[in-house]
């Protein structure tokens, strides 16, 4: 009588071989998260800086005197721009900055208090607008033209600022694939043109 059953060496091949398939397996799945998760951060970082530039140039467009008489745009350089629009449904003028401290773009809105209006010791509120920023020196966030096209080279004249362009690039990890994306967008500021 012949019994079919497994020897000792074929057992151990049977067990050696599984694990390696499950090791193997294990592997893929755990790297295809890894890379998931960071293509889905990387997309959301985009998204949200997609966005924030799309705010920056609609209420640039609109950018008046403030409340307070002040010039429409108060503050211009490469990594920042403090002008005053109306951003939110209220009557008043809000100041407003865009500025990039340590990798991240922050809006920055005021509303006018008192009676004649001030921004001095207005309360501010913050929002975090793009993180992962990874511009250099050779991409200024913020740039200035002239009303005829010409760029405004530092320091700005406020008053000849005719347009706003901006470029923010973002990558969540410099050392990782996808390489970074850049994104632009521009602003003629429609309540300026006609005074340049």
């Amino acid at each position: 009588m012949i019994k079919n059953a497994f020897t000792l060496v074929e057992t151990v091949v049977v067990v050696a071989i599984t694990t390696l398939i499950l090791i193997t397996l294990s592997q893929l799945i755990v790297y295809f998260y890894q890379t998931n998760a960071y293509t889905m951060q990387e997309s959301t970082a985009v998204w949200q800086a997609r966005r924030g530039i799309e705010d920056a140039m609609l209420h640039l467009r609109e950018a008046s005197y403030g409340s307070d008489g002040s010039y429409p745009i108060a503050v211009a350089d490469a990594t920042s721009i403090k002008f005053y629009a109306n951003v939110d449904t209220s009557s008043s003028i809000e100041e407003v900055t865009y500025r990039v401290i340590s990798g991240v773009l922050y809006r920055t809105v005021a509303a006018p208090i008192g009676n004649p209006p001030t921004y001095t010791g207005a309360t501010a509120a913050t929002t975090t607008i793009a993180s992962s920023v990874t511009n250099d020196a050779s991409t200024p966030i913020f740039r200035y033209f002239d009303n005829t096209g010409t760029e405004l080279t530092a320091p700005i004249d406020i008053y000849r600022i005719a347009s706003v362009k901006t470029t923010i690039v973002i990558d969540v990890d410099i050392n990782r694939a996808p390489v970074a994306f850049t994104l632009s967008g521009g602003a003629t500021l429609r309540n300026l043109r006609n005074q340049l």
